[in-house]
């Protein structure tokens, strides 16, 4: 399978989940958006490394760069190889003297050593298919049988978390909506409600 390369797009806290945060990947060459919770610590451990902040004792991620650095362990890729209700399943592809060793771990936990090691990440397009965000066109024109934005807003704001009484059609203009409004997480739980719906 092909690979896809992925960026670190943005790091939110989380609306609905206290102590949790959304972290969002994106499709380096397309727009689809990948978003993940992750806990605290994780958020923290990988906001630090991107401010190039240096905390006055080493985080558990920094501790195991330096471990791995003093046995000549390089961590070459970060892959999210699998997707399973809702949960990403991540591994480490590691090399010491030539021999090469893949390790399962947490996609946070792998994302944070990523920006540590600076290694790149990536995914397979069944993953980014099934949760993908498709960040559209901004300047898109509204065509005369879609909702203005303020309508749309209005949609959302009439019953926000009930998406059980909305139809496909109204779940995926609050989803566009999500989108434009950069609330990946709402977004996330809206992708998943209307891919729940049509498969059934």
């Amino acid at each position: 399978m092909n690979k896809i390369g992925l960026e670190i797009i943005g790091l939110s806290y989380s609306q609905t989940q206290s102590g949790a945060y959304a972290l969002v990947l994106g499709e380096k060459d397309g727009k689809r958006r990948i978003p993940i919770i992750i806990g605290g610590f994780e958020a923290q451990a990988i906001a630090i490394e991107l401010e190039n902040m240096t905390p006055s004792r080493p985080l558990t991620h920094d501790l195991f760069k330096t471990f791995a650095s003093t046995f000549e362990i390089i961590i070459k890729e970060i892959i999210i190889y699998n997707l399973v209700e809702g949960i990403f399943f991540a591994k480490l592809v590691c090399e010491q003297n030539g021999k090469t060793v893949e390790i399962d771990a947490r996609t946070s936990d792998s994302i944070a050593l990523a920006v540590r090691f600076n290694c790149p990440v990536s995914t397979y397009e069944f993953i980014l298919s099934s949760a993908g965000i498709v960040l559209e066109d901004d300047n898109a024109d509204i065509g005369e049988d879609e909702l203005s934005s303020q309508e749309v807003t209005e949609l959302i704001e009439e019953d926000p978390d009930d998406v059980a009484k909305k139809s496909i059609s109204d779940l995926e203009l609050m989803l566009d909506e999500a989108i434009r409004n950069e609330d990946y997480e709402r977004a996330s739980l809206l992708r998943d409600e209307i891919n729940k719906r049509k498969s059934n």
